[in-house]
């Protein structure tokens, strides 16, 4: 659904994308719901133009025609204050007069059919008994048929026929007819008389119908065939197949196909491939859904794997430990893991989403990796929660990845849950042992003597995948199971981050005021909190703790950061302790806006900052620093001025070739820079920054970078090592819902 006020048309090469024009139509005073177009023959018949229609949710349909490299606004139909929900286009039976369907609010089909270069009301059909969603032609030999469905849950089917001459009635007060209504129209100074009768009313959907499509014509021994198939999909979570059968001629449902459980809204919209062997269906919560009719069983359809992702903003993005997965958080209040389908015998390597450890009630703001298959999530609530791979998860990632059982497991494993289920109006994920997927009992009596049994809460089904998983079993099979909880937030929870040594967690909340916007600092082997650090007045925005784990810091909205140092005892086993130890106010502060985003360079020396003032700084060197670290904590690189906001830092784990630091900005735009960065023993330094890549079109994101990861190793995840031994990969989220690895040449930069 376009949401903008104009309509694009494009005509060229799109498998090329060469020579492609655009031609903005520019009229709506509001959202564009809807669009068709058809080919028309121009008056000289030498060429043809294309008619395109549009309905907007300013109550009209204004139809455009484009000639070459023009186009213009012919006709505005009104509404009042009614909406069109969908339009069709399409040509009456043995013509060339185009005939316009609208379907609204109001309940009723209406037929417009051109004369003399303007569209005419000259019918409405009447049945359906609430709003109209989705109406589409379809042209089978002399006859024109009419699918529509509503909210009413039916779908009717409509045909426009010629009407042969009149011939002598035969009275028969016993016989049934169907109504039929009448229009006639001239065209060539040839009149002739159209009837519409219903053909059929499909009755099997239990809600609302939101769409309807035939199955697309094809061109056999010269002539155009319309197979008499028809697709709907509806909120009742079904797509169903309807054909007449071949004796009687009445239609029925041949195939139904959709989601069962979870916590979704039903299908949108459908459609068939071009051959009719497979079925694409998209449900309101944005997921893909793929069906393939099986060659041995026509009436059998399968589910394939099919692309994924977030429908919302996609908030944090991190690598796992030994960099073979990637998993992400976003305010569709989901956490979804990615990794590399490797598959048996072939090179080919492919991303795809294979589990959902979190669907969660909650907007999700942050995540950082604990384990090897352990995170810790936070949300729009005041809570962190934990979560570790079950048994179900680690053999199916092994058989996807291609990487061994041995090489992830230990002897210790042998504890783990099968799996995990969320109960009835819970947000905690339970986990789910061996002993609580025990058969119930036969008897369909004593299956339900009880409300507990009737509402049964086990959903998790084991099943062991060689392929990525299917949107059905990412919702019911892929959850992970809620390890601990840890409350101390007094509002919602905004970032957190692990030490690298896997043992220490901080995390922050939103904030207005010092006392809320503490960081809190909590033990990955107790769950306890183990201090409190007060600093800054405002939100903390993003946290990076050292890579040797002697350094915590914190950037915030109060457009300063503060350096944490953890002070060294002699036990071992004592916790460790942060105090203060660097920081900027309003006196030495260089940033003059919100601090997005901070980092810190491999050897620990260093760390930089990004803001919304378009500026990214390195300060430095925390090595050298004694135990004051407030004038040895400086700008230690020139103020590098991006051009556009900054949202996000990462400074690679690998240095470029000329052993300077490798580092990754994204901008408030969607754009990513490469630069490379080198101490310079000029004071000031002049040349310390050198920009490298700007990512193009593809590979930008389309709204704000949210945050960027590097890959903490050398290589591509699923590839053989000494294949992609110079490469690196850096994953991104931005708010435009995805996530992209993009794959650098270090030895290029």
């Amino acid at each position: 659904m376009d949401t903008r006020e104009e309509l694009i048309v494009c005509s060229g090469f799109p498998a090329k994308m060469a020579h492609v024009k655009c031609l903005n139509l520019e009229g709506h005073s509001e959202a564009v719901c809807a669009v068709d177009a058809v080919y028309q023959s121009s008056e000289s018949k030498t060429e043809l133009n294309l008619l395109i229609a549009s309905a907007a949710s300013d109550s009209t349909v204004r139809i455009w025609s484009r000639q070459g490299s023009e186009a213009k606004c012919l006709q505005i139909l009104q509404f009042g204050n009614g909406f069109v929900m969908d339009i069709c286009l399409s040509f009456l039976p043995d013509s060339d007069v185009p005939i316009l369907a609208c379907g609204g609010d109001d309940c009723k089909i209406n037929l417009y059919v051109q004369q003399n270069g303007q569209f005419q009301k000259t019918l409405t059909l009447h049945g359906h008994e609430d709003w109209i969603r989705s109406i589409e032609w379809a042209v089978c030999g002399l006859d024109l048929f009419l699918a529509s469905c509503a909210q009413d849950c039916l779908i009717r089917i409509w045909k426009v026929h010629a009407k042969s001459a009149p011939s002598v009635e035969i009275k028969d007060d016993d016989s049934i007819r169907l109504k039929e209504n009448t229009f006639t129209m001239k065209n060539e100074n040839i009149e002739t008389t159209y009837a519409v009768i219903l053909e059929s009313v499909l009755a099997g959907h239990e809600n609302w119908v939101n769409a309807v499509h035939w199955q697309p014509p094809f061109l056999k021994d010269g002539i155009i065939q319309q197979p008499m198939r028809l697709l709907s999909a509806s909120m009742d979570k079904t797509v169903i197949l309807w054909a007449p059968d071949e004796e009687s001629g009445v239609w029925l449902e041949q195939v139904r196909v959709g989601e069962v459980g979870g916590n979704t809204l039903g299908f949108f919209d459908c459609q068939f491939s071009p051959d009719g062997s497979m079925i694409l269906a998209h449900a309101f919560h944005g997921a893909l859904h793929l069906w393939r009719q099986t060659s041995a069983n026509k009436k059998e359809w399968t589910p394939e794997v099919v692309i994924s992702g977030h429908f919302n903003s996609v908030q944090d993005v991190k690598w796992d430990p030994e960099g073979e997965f990637i998993i992400t958080v976003g305010s569709d209040q989901t956490t979804r893991l990615f990794a590399p389908w490797k598959r048996k015998h072939q090179t080919e390597v492919t991303w795809h989403e294979i589990a959902r450890p979190q669907v969660h009630g909650y907007d999700m703001h942050c995540l950082a990796m604990t384990g090897r298959f352990q995170f810790i999530s936070g949300a729009d609530e005041k809570v962190l929660r934990v979560f570790t791979a079950p048994k179900n998860f680690v053999e199916n990632f092994c058989n996807i990845s291609g990487i061994s059982m041995e090489k992830l497991c230990s002897n210790e494993d042998v504890d783990l849950p099968e799996g995990a289920t969320v109960p009835a109006l819970g947000l905690s994920n339970k986990a789910v042992f061996q002993g609580d997927m025990a058969a119930q009992p036969a008897d369909e009596e004593e299956k339900f003597n009880s409300i507990s049994n009737q509402y049964h809460q086990i959903y998790f089904q084991p099943l062991i995948l060689t392929e990525p998983p299917t949107e059905d079993h990412l919702l019911q099979n892929t959850l992970w199971p809620e390890v601990q909880k840890l409350y101390g937030h007094g509002y919602e929870i905004f970032c957190v981050a692990c030490n690298n040594s896997k043992t220490v967690i901080a995390s922050a909340c939103k904030a207005s005021k010092k006392e809320h916007a503490a960081i809190i600092l909590w033990s990955t082997t107790s769950w306890k909190q183990l201090q409190s650090l007060s600093f800054h007045n405002l939100t903390v925005t993003q946290m990076a703790f050292s890579p040797d784990d002697k350094f915590l810091l914190a950037v915030s909205r109060d457009r300063n950061w503060s350096l944490w140092k953890n002070q060294d005892k002699k036990s071992s086993q004592s916790e460790p302790v942060f105090s203060l130890f660097a920081y900027t106010d309003k006196n030495t502060a260089v940033h003059s806006r919100i601090i997005w985003s901070c980092d810190w360079t491999p050897d620990s020396k260093y760390f930089i900052t990004g803001s919304r003032d378009k500026k990214v700084v390195i300060w430095g060197e925390c090595g050298s620093a004694g135990s004051d670290g407030l004038d040895a904590i400086k700008p230690y690189s020139s103020i590098l001025d991006v051009g556009d906001a900054v949202t996000a830092v990462a400074i690679s784990h690998v240095l470029a070739s000329e052993k300077s630091y490798i580092i990754a900005v994204g901008l408030e735009c969607g754009k990513i820079h490469l630069y490379t960065w080198k101490q310079s023993e000029q004071k000031p330094a002049l040349t310390d920054w050198t920009k490298c890549v700007e990512t193009d079109n593809s590979q930008s994101h389309t709204l704000a970078v949210k945050r960027l990861c590097w890959r903490n190793c050398v290589g591509r995840a699923g590839h053989d090592a000494q294949d992609s031994s110079e490469w690196l990969q850096l994953a991104s989220c931005g708010a435009d819902h995805f996530v992209k690895i993009l794959n650098v040449n270090r030895c290029a930069l």
